[in-house]
C-alpha cells in the first residue's frame, strides 16, 4: 500500500465492513469439529456459518490475495496482512480453512503454473468452498519417497486410465476432487515419468475407504484406482514433469501448514487455565496450577507462540517479496509440529484427568493430542526437514 492514510483508510473499511457482515456465532471461539471445509458433500453446522462464508465468497475474501476473475478479492499482501489482523481483532472465525488442500495447497499452485482454462475452471469453485480436495501422493510403498510412486497411468490417446492404490489421503470420503502423482513414464528414471494429475472422485472405479485412526476418528482414507479415466486437459503442468509440480505443491503444504493456524488468535491457554481454576474448587486444575514447573512452561509456549506468530509474518511478507525459499517452509513446519504438540500436552496436564476422558464433555484435548502426533510426519516429516536444513542452509555433506 502506497501511504499511511490509505493504510488507515484500508483498516477502517475493513473493520467497518467485518463488524457490519460476521454474524456474533462466528465470532464465539471455534471447536474442531465446526471448522469449515466445504465442497458438496460439506453439511453447515448453522445458517451463521453457511452466510458468513456467503458473505466473504462474494467479497473475494477467502482466497484474499487471488485475482478477482478466479474468485479471490485482489488484495495486496498488505491488504491481506491488514485483513487477517482485523479479523483477529473481532475474533471472526475463518469462513473456509485455510490449511485446506484446495485453499491451502492446490490454488496457489495452479495460480502458478495452471492454464488459464484450468485457473477459470477450477478456483473459482475453491474459493467460494463448493468443491473440497484431497491429496493422492502416498502409496503402501512410497511415502516418505514420494517419487516410486506406482500408480500406473495408461495413455489412451485423449485421455489416461489410471489403475493404484493410494493411502492416508486425508478426508477423501468427503472429497469433490483429488490431485495425485501418477506414473506416466514407467521405463524413464522414475523422477522424470511422474505426471500430476486432476482426477473427479465420482469418476467411475474410484474405491473409497476410511482408515480408523488411534484417535478414534477416520480423517484418512485407502483410496483405489481401477480403470478410472482423466482427461489430458487435467493435467498440471506437463506430462512426465509432475515431480517438479509436487515439489511447488509440497512447499506450498509446508507453508499452509505452518503459518494457517495463529497460535495467538486462539485463546490463550493460560487464560483457559485460569477459568478451570475459577469454576471453583475440586477440579484437578486446582492443584495443577500450583506447580510451579507447570506455569513456567505455560509461559513459556506462550512466549513460542508469539514468536511463531511473527515469524510467520515475516516468512509471509518474504514470500510476498519474492524472496522466500524451501527453507523458509521447513523451518515453519518443524516449529508448528513441535509447538502445537506442546501445546495440547499442557492442555491435558491442565485439564487433569477430567480431560483425559476419551468422550469428556469438557474438552476433546485428549483426541487433539493424539491427532497432534501426526504433524511431525504430514507434510513432509521433521526428520526430512531437517535434512533439508543441514543441505541447502548448512551446506552439510550426505552422509
Amino acid at each position: 500500500m502506497k501511504d499511511d492514510a490509505s493504510v488507515r483508510d484500508f483498516r477502517a473499511e475493513t473493520r467497518a465492513w467485518l463488524e457490519q457482515n460476521c454474524p456474533p456465532e462466528m465470532r464465539l471461539p471455534i471447536v474442531e469439529e465446526e471448522r469449515c471445509w466445504g465442497g458438496r458433500k460439506w453439511t453447515f453446522h448453522s445458517d451463521a456459518q453457511r452466510l458468513w462464508l456467503e458473505r466473504m465468497a462474494d467479497r473475494g475474501w477467502t482466497a484474499p490475495t487471488w485475482p478477482r476473475e478466479y474468485g479471490g478479492g485482489g488484495l495486496s499482501h498488505a491488504e491481506a496482512k491488514i485483513l487477517r489482523e482485523e479479523m483477529d481483532a473481532l475474533n471472526c472465525r475463518p469462513p473456509l480453512e485455510r490449511v485446506s488442500q484446495a485453499l491451502g495447497l492446490l490454488g496457489p499452485t495452479i495460480l502458478a503454473i495452471g492454464t488459464d482454462a484450468q485457473k477459470a475452471r477450477f478456483l473459482p469453485p475453491i474459493a467460494r468452498g463448493e468443491t473440497r480436495w484431497c491429496q493422492g501422493y502416498s502409496e503402501p510403498n512410497a511415502g516418505s519417497d514420494l517419487a516410486s510412486v506406482r500408480t500406473r497411468a495408461r495413455d489412451e490417446g485423449d485421455h489416461f486410465v489410471i489403475n493404484g492404490q493410494k493411502i492416508w489421503t486425508s478426508h477423501a470420503h468427503l472429497s469433490d476432487w483429488m490431485f495425485a502423482l501418477v506414473r506416466t513414464g514407467p521405463d524413464t528414471p522414475k523422477h522424470a515419468g511422474i505426471t500430476f494429475v486432476l482426477l473427479d472422485m465420482d469418476s467411475p472405479g474410484v474405491d473409497v475407504r476410511p482408515i480408523e485412526l488411534i484417535s478414534g476418528k477416520s480423517a484418512f482414507c485407502e483410496t483405489f484406482l481401477t480403470d478410472v479415466k482423466v482427461p489430458k486437459e487435467n493435467v498440471l503442468g506437463e506430462v512426465n514433469d509432475g515431480w517438479n509440480v509436487s515439489k511447488i505443491l509440497l512447499s506450498n503444504e509446508r507453508n499452509s501448514i505452518s503459518t494457517a493456524r495463529n497460535f495467538m488468535a486462539e485463546r490463550s491457554i493460560g487464560l483457559t487455565a485460569l477459568d478451570r481454576q475459577r469454576e471453583g474448587p475440586g477440579h484437578e486444575s486446582d492443584a495443577s496450577l500450583l506447580d510451579t514447573s507447570l506455569r513456567e512452561r505455560i509461559a513459556a509456549y506462550e512466549a513460542s507462540a508469539w514468536a511463531f506468530s511473527a515469524l510467520s509474518e515475516r516468512a509471509g511478507d518474504l514470500a510476498a517479496a519474492g524472496e522466500s525459499t524451501a527453507a523458509h517452509a521447513s523451518v515453519l513446519k518443524i516449529h508448528y509440529a513441535r509447538l502445537n504438540q506442546l501445546r495440547t500436552s499442557l492442555m491435558l496436564e491442565i485439564g487433569g484427568s477430567d480431560y483425559f476422558e476419551w468422550d469428556a464433555p469438557v474438552s476433546d484435548a485428549a483426541r487433539l493430542w493424539l491427532r497432534a502426533k501426526a504433524n511431525s510426519i504430514e507434510g513432509g516429516s521433521t526428520e526430512i526437514q531437517l535434512n533439508i536444513l543441514s543441505k541447502r542452509v548448512l551446506g552439510l555433506p550426505n552422509l
